[in-house]
């Protein structure tokens, strides 16, 4: 039933599989690497959108206010 090359088999693919699930750990933490870089990127985007959108803001709160006549593009005169 111990038949040497069924052991030496079942030994080769049991050698294939560690080196398998090493490569697939390897592939794993280059991924979660990437994920926080992006994150990183992601939050610093959203960062600057906020602060682009708060000088926006600014910038129209200092235009002055339109008036119905603005509106129209007719003189009340």
């Amino acid at each position: 039933m111990s038949d040497p090359q069924h052991l030496d088999q079942i030994t080769e693919r049991v050698e294939r599989l560690l080196l398998r699930h090493e490569e697939l750990q390897r592939t794993n933490t280059l991924l979660l690497e990437q994920v926080q870089a992006l994150q990183a990127e992601r939050d610093s985007l959203k960062s600057r959108l906020n602060a682009a959108r708060a000088r926006i803001d600014a910038l129209l709160d200092r235009l002055p206010q339109a008036t119905p006549t603005d509106a129209t593009g007719k003189d009340s005169a």
